[in-house]
């Protein structure tokens, strides 16, 4: 008998070696290659973002973890190749929400965004802001409002494109503080803030990503956030709330999606591992870095929620302001 304890405590060692052991297996949902698809081309700030997760997930997991990159059509054709693969975890999608919320509501998609897809993990989010050239006389939002009454039907505001939240945006403020900004739209922001920064177009309403750049070097101001809160990234600018518009709350996050076809332990095996990796050192400052503000980890009941929140919103936005699907 005096020999039992010895043993328990022998086999107690033994079952906790297999299970680490075991461990790298069980966090790697796919004993193949992990293809990652991201719905824009490579260089933009999406595709950087699959890029680091990726890398961090193969040191984590010991597979290959590879970007494909599928742009076009709004996004479906990377999410059209997502459904299409086996619903295995092999196949997995890094996309910002908008291609789920906004896009389907102007463009015909072949899948149903609130059925065929669910959100695993949000990484990081943008939020939209007002931005325009340092030479536009007006200094802050009230003179901007007063700048554009001033000179009637003469100003537009540019958007990223067409039935976005950069067109929601701006079709709201023109209603609440009584403008009559044009709206321009742009195949993506780069096009549109060159416009901007030379003077043809007065505004945009823009993603923090892509207008933070030039926001530090002198080269944008920023009139309004569009969020709930001033955003850590430009503490000095204040929100729509703040100078009374509330209704101008608009941002989107990035982060995976899978098949709802994905069996529920695959999908949480994915989600464990993709806040894994994004909690590593130096992770979240290179999220920061490229101007989206990183966020904690939700549940999965959490994100699908807000997703359909956003998607309903967007809809009644649409159909307020009678946007056309193309």
């Amino acid at each position: 008998m005096s020999n039992r304890p010895a043993f328990l405590r022998m086999r107690r060692v033994v079952a906790a070696t297999i299970l680490a052991l075991a461990m790298p297996a069980a966090m790697a949902w796919t004993d193949k290659p992990v293809r990652v698809l991201v719905p824009a081309p490579a260089g933009g700030t999406m595709d950087v973002m699959a890029r680091m997760l990726s890398e961090q997930l193969t040191a984590d997991l010991g597979r290959p973890v590879i970007v494909d990159n599928k742009p076009g059509a709004g996004g479906a054709i990377a999410v059209g190749a997502m459904l299409a693969a086996p619903p295995d975890g092999q196949t997995i999608l890094v996309s910002a929400t908008n291609v789920f919320a906004e896009i389907p509501h102007v463009m015909k998609v072949p899948y149903d965004p609130m059925k065929d897809v669910k959100p695993v993990a949000a990484v990081a989010r943008s939020t939209l802001l007002l931005v325009g050239a340092p030479s536009l006389p007006a200094k802050d939002l009230p003179g901007l409002i007063s700048y554009v009454k001033a000179h009637p039907g003469a100003l537009s505001f540019a958007t990223y494109g067409p039935g976005t939240a950069s067109q929601y945006a701006g079709m709201i403020m023109n209603q609440k503080a009584g403008m009559d900004l044009q709206n321009v739209p742009f195949p993506g922001s780069p096009p549109a803030l060159t416009q901007v920064m030379g003077g043809q177009i007065a505004v945009m309403y823009d993603g923090m990503v892509t207008s933070l750049p030039y926001l530090k070097a002198g080269k944008l101001k920023a009139y309004a956030v569009a969020a709930k809160q001033r955003s850590p990234m430009l503490p000095q600018v204040p929100t729509f709330a703040e100078q009374g518009f509330p209704e101008v709350d608009f941002s989107n996050w990035t982060g995976v999606f899978v098949s709802s076809r994905l069996p529920a332990d695959l999908t949480e095996k994915i989600q464990a591992a993709v806040y894994k990796a994004v909690s590593k050192a130096g992770m979240k400052e290179r999220i920061s870095a490229l101007g989206f503000e990183p966020l904690e980890p939700q549940g999965l009941s959490q994100l699908g929620h807000d997703l359909r929140a956003d998607f309903d919103r967007n809809a009644g936005i649409v159909k307020t302001f009678r946007i056309q699907p193309e």
